[in-house]
C-alpha cells in the first residue's frame, strides 16, 4: 500500500462531504499538504534551502493561504499567478516568475511588481535586457536530461521548448553584459514525476558544470525545479527521499566548495505537495452492460480531471458505498461527449450500483487547475479539510449562472 495519505480521509468522512456539498466535489486534506511541504526541509539537509510551491499544480486560494501560513515560497508561471500570490500576502521576495514565451506587455506587468524573472530563451533574455537594463535575473538552462512519467511532461532533453542549451552559456553572458544584467539565479527543470533519481542527479551535475565564480560572480541560488515523484498506484514503491536528500546535499555541497561560496538551493515541487491530498468525489448514475463489458457512468468527466486522457495517468478509485465488496471489472466513464472520457478502463473495483459515490484519489495536483467548462458543465465545488473541520473554498456555480455569465460577457462585447 502507498504511504499513509491514502487512508487519511475515511470513506465515511468523504461520503458525509459528498452528501453535504453534492457531487462532483473536490476535497483536499490540508493537514497532509502541510506535512508534505515541511517534510522536504527534513529530507534535504541544507541550511540555505528554499522550497517554492509550484502553484500551477493547484491554485486553490485555501491551499495557498494554508501554505503562506506555513512560510512557503511560490513559483509562478503567469502574470495572474503572480498577482494572486501578491494579493494573498506573499511578498515579492517569496515569489519567482518563470517566463515561458512571455509577451512584452506581460513582462512589463510582472516587472512592475518587483518579482524576479526566470528566463529560458535567448530571445526573451534579449527583449528583457533591452527593456529593463541593469535588472537582476535568473536564467533557465536545459540540463540535457529528460525524465518524467509521460512524454508530455518531460521538460528537458534533446527536443524541448524549455530552457537555454548548455552550449549557449557564452551567448547568455554576452546578452547579460550588453545590458548590464545581473544573474542571481540558475535554474533547470527536468520533468514531472521523475522515477529515476539517477536522472535527477545527472541533471544537477550537468547544470552545475557550467557554473563558476568567474562567469557568474553574482550568483545567489541554483534552482533545480520540481518533478518529485508521487506514487499514484497503491502498490507502487515510493522513492526513498531521505537517501535522495542526502545525495543532492552532497552534490551541492561539493559544488559550493568549488564555487567558493555557499549558495541557496531551490526546489519547486507542486505535485509532491498537493497530489496525495486530493479526492474527486463523483456519483454513478448509469450502469451499462455493453456485450459483457460493464460501464459505470458518472456525473463528472475529463473536463474536471483530464490526466487519464492527457497522460494515460492512473488514479486509484474507491467505491465509498461498498469499499470491501465483491469485485468486478468496469470502465468508469464520464459525462462528456468524447469516447475517451474515462477515468479508468477495465478497472477492478468492488461492485458498483447506481447512486454509489466513488472517490478518485491523488486528485490534488493538475486536476482542478487543468479543468474547463467543456460541454458547458460547471467546475465542481472545492472543500479543504483542516484539523477535522471543512471549509468550502470554491462554490460550484449553477447551470443558470454559467449561462448568464456567458450572455453577460457577450453583451459587453457587442
Amino acid at each position: 500500500m502507498n504511504r499513509e495519505s491514502l487512508a487519511r480521509l475515511s470513506s465515511p468522512k468523504l461520503l458525509k462531504l459528498a452528501d453535504q456539498y453534492g457531487t462532483p466535489l473536490y476535497v483536499y486534506d490540508g493537514d497532509l499538504i502541510v506535512k508534505r511541504y515541511k517534510e522536504l526541509y527534513e529530507y534535504i539537509q541544507w541550511d540555505k534551502l528554499k522550497i517554492l510551491y509550484a502553484m500551477k499544480a493547484n491554485y486553490n486560494v485555501g491551499i495557498l493561504k494554508l501554505l503562506k501560513m506555513n512560510d512557503a515560497f511560490v513559483d509562478t508561471v503567469s502574470p495572474a499567478e503572480v498577482l494572486l500570490a501578491l494579493k494573498l500576502g506573499f511578498t515579492k521576495e517569496r515569489i519567482l516568475f518563470t517566463a515561458n514565451n512571455t509577451t512584452l506587455n506581460e513582462m512589463k506587468a510582472v516587472q512592475e511588481t518587483g518579482v524576479l524573472f526566470n528566463i529560458g530563451s535567448l530571445s526573451e533574455l534579449e527583449k528583457y535586457g533591452k527593456t529593463f537594463p541593469g535588472s537582476k535575473v535568473c536564467i533557465r538552462f536545459n540540463p540535457d536530461v529528460y525524465a518524467g512519467e509521460h512524454k508530455n511532461v518531460q521538460t528537458a532533453g534533446r527536443i524541448t521548448k524549455f530552457g537555454i542549451l548548455l552550449s549557449e552559456v557564452n551567448h547568455v553572458l554576452k546578452i547579460v553584459n550588453k545590458y548590464g544584467l545581473k544573474i542571481v539565479g540558475i535554474h533547470e527543470h527536468t520533468g514531472s514525476g521523475i522515477a529515476q533519481t539517477s536522472k535527477f542527479y545527472k541533471s544537477m551535475t550537468n547544470i552545475l558544470s557550467i557554473v563558476n565564480r568567474k562567469k557568474f560572480p553574482d550568483l545567489e541560488f541554483v534552482d533545480f525545479g520540481g518533478g518529485f515523484k508521487v506514487s499514484y498506484h497503491p502498490e507502487a514503491h515510493p522513492i526513498d527521499y531521505n537517501a535522495f536528500g542526502k545525495k543532492i546535499g552532497k552534490i551541492f555541497s561539493d559544488f559550493c566548495k568549488r564555487y567558493g561560496k555557499e549558495l541557496y538551493m531551490y526546489f519547486e515541487p507542486g505535485k509532491y505537495v498537493v497530489a496525495e491530498s486530493g479526492y474527486l468525489l463523483v456519483e454513478v448514475n448509469t450502469i451499462k452492460n455493453n456485450r459483457g463489458r460493464l460501464i459505470a457512468g458518472t456525473n463528472s468527466g475529463f473536463n474536471h480531471l483530464i490526466r487519464p486522457v492527457l497522460y494515460d495517468a492512473y488514479h486509484h478509485i474507491v467505491n465509498l458505498n461498498n469499499p470491501n465488496g465483491k469485485r468486478k471489472i468496469y470502465d468508469i466513464c464520464g459525462n462528456i461527449c468524447e469516447t475517451k472520457d474515462c477515468f479508468a478502463e477495465q478497472r477492478e473495483i468492488p461492485v458498483v450500483k447506481e447512486g454509489d459515490k466513488l472517490a478518485i484519489r491523488n486528485a490534488g495536483a493538475y486536476c482542478y487547475s487543468m479543468g474547463s467548462i467543456y460541454n458547458l458543465r460547471p467546475m465542481p465545488s472545492e472543500v479543504l479539510v483542516m484539523d477535522g473541520k471543512e471549509y468550502l473554498t470554491t462554490k460550484q456555480i449553477s447551470n443558470e449562472d454559467l449561462a448568464d455569465k456567458l450572455i453577460t460577457s457577450a453583451r459587453a462585447a457587442f
